[in-house]
């Protein structure tokens, strides 16, 4: 049996990108996480990455929806790496994590109210309900 999972707590750090796939019209979202690493640098401080994340579905409208640049949120997903082909002909490689679930950390800073704010995704059918 193999394994193919991961989970990130980062910031996003831009706005997500929602796109429709061409041939059915499937939502996608893309965003980057920036985190932190777990371990200090030589000068004290801590170097950050930044990863790719791919919403599919109901999960990619959810964030595109509710998420923004600063946004702090924790992913579970499975990392991803495509080859593809530049208009000018090199060949690269791009590593994503394909998000099976987001869990929103903070409350947006415009939203008062108490209702309850949590994870969304796992259910690639895009049954998930929005609890605010």
């Amino acid at each position: 049996m193999y394994l193919n999972k991961v989970i990130l707590i980062g910031r996003l750090t831009r706005d997500p990108e929602l796109r429709y796939t061409p041939n059915n019209g499937i939502p996608v979202v893309n965003f980057t996480l920036a985190v932190d690493r777990s371990f200090t640098n030589q000068q004290g401080g801590r170097e950050t990455d930044f990863i790719n994340i791919v919403a599919w579905r109901k999960l990619a409208e959810t964030c595109a929806q509710y998420l923004g640049k600063g946004r702090l949120v924790a992913v579970t997903g499975s990392l991803q790496v495509r080859n593809y082909e530049t208009q000018d002909g090199q060949k690269r490689q791009a590593a994503e994590v394909v998000a099976d679930v987001v869990r929103f950390l903070e409350r947006p800073k415009d939203q008062q109210s108490s209702g309850d704010f949590g994870d969304y995704g796992g259910d690639q059918d895009g049954e998930e309900e929005i609890p605010f």
